[in-house]
C-alpha cells in the first residue's frame, strides 16, 4: 500500500535519498558522454504547414488547376453516350448545374458564347468569385502590399436576388419553345 523500497524495511545501508529516488522508478539512463541522445520531438507535417497564411490560397489555387486540367483533358463537350446527372436521367429535364462543366470548359479554352449558352449563371458569377477569391488571397499571399483589393461583401439580399435568377433560369431553360430552347443542354 505504501511505495516504500525493501533495502529500507530492511535497514540496509543506502541513503534515504537513494531509496526515495528508487521508489519513485527507473530513470532513463543518461547519454553517454558522446551520444547526442534521443532525436527531437517532431511536429506533424501539416501543423507546420497550416502555420504559413500563404498555404490556403496556394493549395485552393492548385486543386483548381488540377480540376482545370481534369476538364481540358476529358473535354466534356464531345457527346460520348448517356448523362451522368442522376435528376436528368429521373425527369428528362435538365438541373439547375447541368451544363456547368461543359461551360468551364467553354470558359477555359475562351469561347464564352459557348459558355453562356451551356450555363448562363456559372459564366455570369466567374468574375465575382474569381474577385472573392483574389481579395481573399492577395493579403495572404504578399502581406507587406500597401494596397488592397475591395472586397465584394455577398449581403444575404443580393444572395437571395442571385439564387432567385438561378431558379428562374432553371426553369426558363427548361420550356421547350424559343428562345429559351437556345439554353436547353
Amino acid at each position: 500500500m505504501c511505495a516504500v523500497d525493501d533495502a529500507a524495511l530492511s535497514g540496509g545501508s543506502e541513503a534515504p535519498s537513494a531509496a526515495a529516488g528508487a521508489a519513485a522508478g527507473p530513470r532513463p539512463p543518461s547519454p553517454a558522454p558522446g551520444d547526442p541522445g534521443p532525436p527531437p520531438r517532431r511536429r506533424r507535417w501539416t501543423g507546420d504547414l497550416l502555420a504559413y497564411p500563404w498555404f490556403a490560397p496556394l493549395a485552393l489555387l492548385g486543386c483548381f488547376a488540377v480540376a482545370a486540367g481534369g476538364v481540358l483533358a476529358t473535354d466534356p463537350t464531345d457527346d460520348t453516350g448517356t448523362t451522368t446527372c442522376l435528376f436528368k436521367l429521373t425527369t428528362g429535364f435538365d438541373c439547375p448545374g447541368c451544363g456547368g462543366t461543359r461551360a468551364f470548359y467553354y470558359v477555359l479554352t475562351l469561347n464564352l458564347p459557348e459558355a453562356a449558352r451551356h450555363h448562363l449563371m456559372a459564366v455570369f458569377a466567374a468574375p465575382f468569385i474569381v474577385w472573392m477569391y483574389l481579395a481573399w488571397a492577395l493579403p495572404r499571399l504578399a502581406p507587406r502590399r500597401t494596397w488592397r483589393l475591395p472586397t465584394f461583401h455577398l449581403t444575404p439580399r443580393a444572395l437571395t436576388g442571385f439564387l432567385l435568377v438561378w431558379a428562374a433560369f432553371f426553369v426558363a431553360r427548361n420550356l421547350p419553345w424559343e428562345p429559351f430552347a437556345f439554353f436547353y443542354v
